[in-house]
């Protein structure tokens, strides 16, 4: 039988995950401990997860002053709902990087990997961060003739890169295959009890986190930035969007497609659990680990990813479940949760100064699949660019860049996608059922007195209406029943069933609107 927590209505993208006992932050106050209104810092960081924390960490210890506003509690969105997963190789492959970028951008991305493998070695071992951290091998496997040959190229462009990676004769997931290889030097890691330890350092050094504080809007005069939240206006000298993509319209949101992915966390009848991390090469692909929870081992099983708003979770959650039972004895479902990440259209991530904005406004988005590793390397690149160091992966992952080669299909097609949804959502009138109709726990899109609503039913039979627009760019957004939320469809923008904003770029909630059910004479 099914464990409850797998049953239970999501009301956010970490409700069910098996890291969340991990308590992160200072909180629910909107204020933090050591803030003083008025006060000019040396650095602003919006978000709270495994970006932002780490450079604010870096920061602090240069002898900066530096407060991060956290738009709900420290490691809420995609770090505290990753599989985590810590690779040397990515999403964007490294014979995809030497074709777009060139063979010596495909050394630098494996250098930089090594380097992010190694910070997070360094602060688990200097702060005795307790945190579940452990080097894995991981196992990249083809099932057929095509994929031999790509995962070939694989191999032989990972080893001109610097990673160590061999073929293997034996799979480490029991799933049939054509051929294998083997990359060593992986690891995985329990990211909450991770953030936890980077975040106690951050504190002890005086550094500010600010939970509950979400950004509303931000100016820039003489130097100085002014980002308003609804209870306070924060002064600094640096501004970093360390929200997984920045939020309002600008060109981040038209170089990034957002997608959701999908996770279990099984237990198994007969203690098969794999020592070790493995992929598939499917398109949608499959990822699978063990990780061990008060003495219970659980098989972590991902995949399943989708444009978010574009499919229906429950129907991922069910084909992810339908694949692990091929090759699995699975006794029962502990966990299951979503999380959400963004493909770049050029394959690597955008981090740096924001194109456009302000000087020392800067920006970490673009992660991919890969959000542990490049989230760690975004805040050394970030923190050298605010000291006014020299950074060697800078200039790679600069987010003013533009590769016609390597990124203009990808940008046709997603910017298409988006400019569908713009004329699609505003313009179609197809009718939906009544409001009446609702089930509890349901959420529709109608149309009512000439107005579109998304409107959603509680288990107590209170219907909320809102209007569907989007706060960010106008699009329609669409419900997930499997997290009760809904979600946009175009640059990935979440609300709670109320309306309230859950992941960016929007800032702004929907719109609430009332409706009359008693015509009145």
């Amino acid at each position: 039988m099914e464990n409850s927590k797998q049953n239970a209505a999501l009301r956010d993208s970490t409700s069910t995950i098996p890291w969340q006992e991990a308590s992160v932050g200072a909180g629910n106050q909107p204020i933090g401990v050591g803030h003083q209104a008025g006060k000019l810092y040396d650095c602003l960081v919006i978000g709270a997860g495994i970006t932002g924390i780490t450079t604010a960490l870096l920061l602090q210890r240069a002898g900066l002053s530096c407060v991060i506003a956290e738009a709900r509690q420290a490691g809420f969105g995609t770090t505290g709902g990753t599989s985590a997963h810590l690779n040397t190789f990515f999403d964007a492959t490294y014979p995809e990087v030497e074709s777009d970028f060139g063979e010596q951008a495909a050394k630098l991305l494996a250098a930089g990997g090594k380097q992010a493998m190694g910070m997070i070695e360094g602060f688990v071992k200097e702060l005795n961060i307790d945190c579940d951290f452990e080097f894995k091998s991981a196992w990249l496997y083809a099932e057929n003739e095509k994929e031999s040959k790509q995962l070939q190229k694989i191999l032989e462009a990972a080893q001109r890169a610097g990673i160590a990676v061999e073929s293997a004769e034996e799979n480490l997931v029991p799933v049939p295959f054509d051929s294998v290889i083997r990359f060593k030097g992986q690891g995985q890691f329990h990211p909450l009890k991770y953030l936890n330890g980077l975040l106690a350092e951050f504190l002890k050094l005086g550094g500010v986190l600010l939970e509950n504080t979400r950004i509303r809007e931000s100016s820039f005069e003489d130097g100085v930035f002014a980002a308003k939240s609804d209870a306070d206006m924060i002064l600094t000298r640096k501004m970093v969007y360390a929200t997984h993509i920045p939020p309002g319209i600008n060109l981040m949101s038209l170089r990034n497609a957002p997608y959701r992915s999908y996770v279990l966390g099984l237990k198994l009848k007969d203690g098969n659990y794999p020592d070790g991390l493995a992929y598939d090469m499917q398109e949608p692909y499959h990822y699978f680990r063990t990780h061990v929870i008060d003495g219970q081992s659980y098989l972590i099983v991902g995949g399943e990813d989708h444009k978010t708003g574009h499919d229906g979770p429950e129907a991922a959650f069910q084909r992810l479940k339908d694949y692990a039972g091929r090759y699995y004895a699975v006794e029962s479902v502990v966990y299951q949760w979503s999380a959400q990440y963004y493909v770049p259209v050029d394959g690597l991530p955008y981090v740096g100064q924001l194109p456009g904005a302000a000087e020392g406004t800067y920006v970490a988005t673009g992660f991919n699949g890969n959000g542990m590793m490049f989230g760690t390397l975004s805040a050394k690149i970030i923190s050298d660019l605010v000291l006014d160091k020299e950074n060697e992966y800078a200039s790679l992952f600069r987010p003013s860049r533009m590769k016609p080669v390597a990124g203009f299909s990808e940008f046709v097609k997603e910017n298409a996608d988006v400019a569908w949804h713009f004329i699609v959502d505003r313009f179609s009138s197809s009718h939906l059922q009544a409001l009446t109709d609702l089930k509890p726990g349901e959420g529709k899109l109608v149309d009512f007195e000439g107005k579109k609503l998304a409107i959603y039913k509680d288990d107590a039979g209170k219907v909320t209406a809102l209007n569907p627009t989007c706060t960010h760019a106008g699009c329609t957004v669409q419900f997930n029943a499997a997290e009760q939320s809904w979600d946009c469809p175009c640059h990935g923008g979440r609300f709670d069933v109320s309306g309230k904003v859950l992941t960016g770029p929007p800032t702004i909630d929907l719109e609430t609107v009332i409706i009359s059910y008693d015509k009145q004479p």
